[in-house]
This record gives structure tokens, C-alpha cells and sequence, in this order.
């Protein structure tokens, strides 16, 4: 079985207690901390930034921390994420004056880097830095807001992308964000997709632990 991964997105989560959220959610099982990162500009929504990084590492979070920056422009936020310490920075192309730049900022800091692409865009950049990123996170929302339903039209991106790294050879994940649950993540994973980000079908749970299990059940079926 293909080591997958599952990334509560903390966008679901209840921020005033969000220390508490997240040792919660990982010891139910989570790989990953997902951050949603909007600025109010890129998209119509504005949640966090480094400092909520930070404190996250201050109260002694130790799992990977994987930041999807959906700002413009980029350069500056990712420079301040690598010194929150997050180990994943994922950008969209069409918000970077400098793609190649962007990406070589992310490898420079020490962490892994890639391309967020939205469901509409398709994935002609990804084709171009393909040796120089880490990971394709594929929308399947519209971003900007949690909690909307998965875009059934993303399953074909993903079989392509998925075609694209294994003719590659090349060690990318294949994230998919957007609408993701114990009720749709079997088909995702068959479609290509190995890291799962996951907002309000793990924090809207009542167990955290009962909901990734459920999660990881549909993965080994």
C-alpha cells in the first residue's frame, strides 16, 4: 500500500483553543498540519499567518507543517513561513512574478516546495518545474472558504498529474485539497492522489481519532 498521508487542515479548526486542536488531531493519527493561507487578495477570504506558525512550534508541535499560500505576491510570505518553521510551502504559479525564483526561495530555506493548481488552471506549469518541485497540491474547491463539496471533474486532473510524476520517475506528492472524506477518499486515492488534506470531515467530528481511522479504512480497502 502507498504511504499515505493524511494533513488536517486547520482552517476547520477552533482557533481558541488551536494547541489543544492540533496535539488532538495528531495523536488520532494525522501525518500532517495543513495551513490555508489567504490574504483577502489572491482570494476572497483572509485567515493566518507566520506568528500562528510559530506559536504552533512554541507549544512544541512537532509534525510536519505544510503551508499553502493563497496570496499575492509570495516571495515575502514564504521567506517568513521558512523562519515559522513550516517544512512544506506550496504556491500558485499564476500568483509568483517568478516561478523558478519562488520555488528555488522554498528549496534555499530547507524546505520542500510545489504548486497549487486551481480547478480551472490547467497543468502546463507543472510540466515546466517539474524537477524542481516537491509536491502538486490540485484544488478540488474553489479556494477561499472551507467546507465546500469536492469537484468531481478534479479525479481527471489527478490521473493526469499522477501520469505525469510516475513518467517522471521523480519523488512528488500528489496532493489533493478541497471536499475530501472517509466518503470519497477511496476514489480520490485510485485517481492518484497520496496526501489528503481534510478540513471539516476531521475537525467537524466529534472524534478526531474515529474520523481518520474511518479515512485510513476506505485507503487500505
Amino acid at each position: 500500500m502507498k504511504n499515505f498521508l493524511i494533513a488536517p487542515s486547520i482552517l476547520s479548526a477552533d482557533f481558541s483553543k488551536l494547541g489543544q486542536e492540533v496535539d488532538e488531531v495528531i495523536s488520532a493519527g494525522a501525518d500532517i498540519i495543513h495551513f490555508d493561507v489567504m490574504d483577502n487578495h489572491f482570494v476572497p477570504n483572509l485567515t493566518i499567518g507566520p506568528m500562528v506558525c510559530q506559536s504552533l512550534r512554541d507549544h512544541g508541535v512537532t509534525a510536519t507543517i505544510d503551508v499553502h499560500l493563497m496570496v499575492e505576491p509570495v516571495d515575502q510570505l514564504i521567506g517568513s513561513f521558512i523562519d515559522a518553521g513550516a517544512d512544506w510551502i506550496t504556491f500558485h504559479p499564476e500568483a509568483s512574478a517568478d516561478i523558478d525564483r519562488s520555488l528555488q526561495l522554498i528549496r534555499d530555506g530547507g524546505c520542500k516546495g510545489g504548486l497549487a493548481i486551481n480547478p480551472e488552471t490547467s497543468l502546463d506549469s507543472v510540466k515546466i518545474f517539474l524537477n524542481k518541485i516537491d509536491i502538486i497540491l490540485l484544488m478540488s474547491v474553489n479556494p477561499g472558504f472551507g467546507g465546500q463539496k469536492f469537484i468531481p471533474k478534479t479525479l481527471e486532473k489527478l490521473r493526469e498529474a499522477r501520469s505525469i510524476i510516475d513518467k517522471s520517475g521523480l519523488n512528488i506528492h500528489l496532493e489533493i485539497d478541497g471536499g475530501v472524506s472517509s466518503k470519497n477518499i477511496r476514489e480520490i486515492a485510485s485517481a492518484g492522489a497520496d496526501t489528503f488534506v481534510a478540513g471539516s470531515a476531521i475537525y467537524g467530528a466529534d472524534d478526531y481519532h474515529l474520523a481518520i481511522n474511518n479515512m485510513r479504512s476506505e485507503l487500505e480497502v
